[in-house]
């Protein structure tokens, strides 16, 4: 077993709390619902290729390296499932 790997498993470990609290937070509340889609982007807003001479560098999209991504974003789907179904909102402007 390398080091990444058991740093990978400390990191889920130690972030199991905080991805159960995001899996369970509802959103039952149109200001907490607004703000949530304001705050999670729709996507990645970094990604980057550098080209300097003879060299390309490509930067990947930063958000792939946050380990809580895919909670965040099932949050958002959450919170603009709430705003469009519940608060009957047009939700174009966070798409």
């Amino acid at each position: 077993m390398t080091i990444f790997t058991l740093g990978q498993r400390l990191l889920r470990t130690l972030l199991w709390p905080v991805r159960q609290w995001l899996e369970h937070l509802e959103v039952h509340d149109r200001q907490l619902a607004h703000r949530l889609c304001r705050l999670i982007p729709a996507q990645c807003p970094f990604e980057r290729d550098i080209v300097v001479a003879k060299w390309h560098i490509h930067i990947p999209p930063l958000c792939h390296l946050n380990p809580l991504y895919e909670e965040l974003m099932l949050l958002r789907y959450r919170a603009l499932c709430y705003l469009a179904d519940e608060c009957q909102e047009d939700i174009s402007a966070y798409c």
